[in-house]
């Protein structure tokens, strides 16, 4: 899978830019160069969605489908999902959330973003904490320029995000696309943790406490995109409240 999302919707960490990326010989590519790469890798199992110049997503059917490590991607109501993995529980998710039977993974994922961003007030943390399984996902809700993203705690799925040439923000499970359209501005996602285009990332197993940026060196000694760990010593003082049409940026975990 592949999403791209403009500076300007997605605020990323700015330890993820390392100024390495701009002295070396391989350089960022811009958001459409990278694309392309991905599309090419993919030739005849990809499809792919644009919105204006704010975002694009890009996902590739797996042949032959797999059940534990599923790629899905769907949309309802302006909301889109890009999801990897499984759920154990999804069953009783799906009866929890009075949803149909048919319902798969990345359906159920934009139906708790809506009851998140529309019902709310609820942690978000501790929905993610609920979701049991490999998985990792990426939402966008293109009615209010949203972008949620989250990762399992388990290691079992792999993801990866890095800053294009014009300070997009690229997020995929392919490591070498992410290699090619960032250069060294690119790190593994954290696991156990969440990105909210507004609340920033956070990890939902702790949420009360800070992340903090590790530096990154390649075999190359150049500086990279840093990686990013909890801070068990630094607790978050205050967590700021939004309104209900992002609800789904309730990081007060009380």
């Amino acid at each position: 899978m592949l999403a791209i999302f403009h500076k300007a919707f997605a605020h990323p960490p700015e330890e993820l830019n390392s100024p390495a990326s701009y002295n070396g010989a391989k350089k960022p590519k811009l958001p459409e160069e990278t694309l392309n790469d991905f599309l090419s890798r993919h030739p005849h199992s990809t499809s792919s969605m644009s919105f204006a110049d704010a975002a694009v997503l890009a996902y590739d059917r797996p042949d032959p489908p797999c059940q534990l490590r599923q790629r899905l991607f769907c949309g309802f109501e302006d909301i889109y999902c890009l999801f990897l993995g499984s759920l154990n529980n999804l069953f009783s998710l799906i009866k929890q959330y009075g949803l149909s039977k048919g319902t798969n993974e990345a359906m159920f994922v934009i139906e708790a973003y809506r009851t998140l961003r529309d019902r709310g007030p609820y942690p978000a943390d501790q929905v993610i904490k609920d979701l049991d399984g490999s998985f990792a996902f990426v939402v966008y809700d293109s009615k209010t320029g949203t972008v949620f993203a989250a990762l399992g705690s388990d290691g079992g799925v792999k993801l990866y995000w890095g800053i294009a040439a014009d300070g997009s923000v690229v997020i995929s499970d392919d490591l070498e696309v992410i290699k090619a359209g960032c250069a060294k501005s690119f790190a593994p996602f954290p696991t156990g943790c969440m990105f909210h285009s507004e609340g920033g990332l956070m990890s939902f197993e702790h949420p009360m406490n800070k992340m903090k940026a590790m530096p990154r060196v390649d075999s190359e000694g150049a500086m990279c995109g840093a990686n990013f760990k909890v801070d068990k010593y630094t607790r978050v003082n205050s967590i700021p409240r939004v309104g209900s049409e992002s609800n789904w940026t309730q990081w007060d975990s009380r």
